[in-house]
């Protein structure tokens, strides 16, 4: 999803189709358990999103069989407009998962956490409106996995990946949290440059300020959706009922403050402050299709962690947005963190 103004979105329709890479004979299988967890860092926020989020826990195959042992854990971040159970459909779990280990992967626990919002995405970031789903993936999503599964607990052993705006999650939450995660892969992050004012489009400001609940904003067509998706987690309005968010076009003209918001929230425009906690990252990563229109934007943040001496593997890949993106969950990422966490306990 791109941050442009009363434009359509850069990233296609959200649920889609993709394709399955070829079963790997003789994967065993994992399991996976659907739980809630609660995310205090959530609670109070003005949409009424439920604190209670819905995860999806995938345990490796030897997980059962070994009570004692322990593992590293891998967090992967959805893209706008799905919740975890549209990705895991997407990346085809848990084939994928399987057949990484069938290819020899260590074991792993991999874990898909729901951000989907009333505007069908959260930006992953910080904000009254939507609640703190930043602090929700890198602290309280955390701390769950943790106390309840059998994790080796320190950043070393923690894997931090996304997709699209998952992309842009995985970006964003990674550099502000290097405290917390240890390796880091995005894939086909959207979002990351500050956006100039497109042309106006009278008829879709129109729209926007026409919406009088948030119900009739749940009707909207997806590109629409999208900017009041942003708009509520980088310019929330806690005065401003019933959205409690501030448009960058209002009675037909550009607000400026609200673009120099959305800007604030840009990784290719924050990612100078954090060199010092992306030089933690025992490795970095980042891939995008060779026909996906985020390509530029991705070179753009890969050339920075060059300008700087970060060591990054990036690849741009034949595909676009969303056509390999299974295989490369199993073939790339988690081989990446099978590669690059630590499955030793201290």
């Amino acid at each position: 999803m791109a941050a442009c103004v009363l434009a359509a979105p850069a990233v296609s329709l959200a649920q889609v189709g993709t394709k399955a890479p070829p079963v790997v004979a003789g994967a065993k299988p994992v399991t996976i358990q659907r739980i809630k967890v609660h995310s205090v860092a959530i609670e109070g926020n003005l949409e009424a999103e439920s604190a209670d989020r819905d995860v999806l826990v995938v345990l490796p195959p030897g997980y059962a069989a070994n009570p004692k042992k322990r593992y590293p854990v891998v967090y992967a971040l959805h893209g706008y407009s799905i919740g975890a159970e549209q990705w895991s459909r997407e990346i085809h779990v848990p084939q994928t998962v399987e057949g990484a280990f069938g290819k020899g992967v260590a074991e792993m626990i991999v874990v898909l956490p729901d951000s989907k919002t009333l505007h069908n995405g959260s930006m992953y970031s910080s904000s009254p409106t939507t609640g703190d789903f930043e602090t929700f993936v890198s602290r309280d999503l955390v701390a769950y996995v943790d106390q309840h599964y059998r994790t080796i607990p320190r950043r070393e052993s923690r894997g931090l990946v996304g997709h699209s705006m998952g992309g842009y999650g995985a970006s964003r939450i990674g550099m502000r949290h290097a405290d917390v995660f240890g390796a880091l892969y995005m894939m086909s992050p959207c979002c990351l440059s500050p956006r100039e004012p497109g042309k106006v489009d009278p008829e879709a400001a129109a729209t926007l300020a026409a919406i009088k609940t948030p119900e009739e904003a749940t009707k909207l067509p997806w590109g629409l959706r999208a900017q009041l998706a942003t708009a509520a987690a980088w310019s929330p309005n806690p005065k401003r009922p019933p959205l409690y968010l501030d448009l960058p076009v209002e009675n037909g003209a550009v607000r400026t403050d609200v673009l120099a918001k959305w800007a604030a929230n840009a990784p290719l425009a924050f990612v100078d402050q954090y060199i010092g906690n992306l030089r933690r990252y025992k490795a970095i990563a980042m891939d995008v299709g060779d026909r996906d229109g985020l390509k530029d934007d991705a070179t753009k943040l890969h050339e920075v962690f060059d300008r700087y001496g970060l060591a990054n593997n990036f690849e741009i890949y034949p595909g676009d947005h969303t056509s390999d993106v299974a295989t490369r969950f199993q073939d790339y990422v988690l081989p990446f963190f099978g590669k690059n966490l630590a499955f030793q306990a201290r």
